[in-house]
């Protein structure tokens, strides 16, 4: 079963602040729909982007898909 790398980016001077609120709000969700397995983070592509990670395994990908993440790719491990 090979993960995939969903993504949420933000943009602007309080992109870093909007990402930190938005992962809060991904570990919230993940908890209540027991979307097990996921892993979360932030992390920045340069000044003015951060952007939410979330590697998920095969069975939580319909429940994070619900959020619309912006990006996605498979795992290379």
């Amino acid at each position: 079963m090979r993960a995939t790398i969903y993504a949420w980016d933000f943009f602007g001077p309080h992109a870093e602040g909007t990402a930190l609120h938005f992962l809060r709000h991904l570990e919230t969700y993940r908890e209540s729909t027991g979307a097990a397995g996921c892993e979360a983070g932030v992390e920045s592509a340069g000044t003015g982007h951060h952007a939410v990670w979330c590697k998920t395994p095969p069975d939580a990908d319909a429940a994070i898909q619900q959020l619309r993440p912006h990006r996605r790719r498979p795992d290379a491990e």
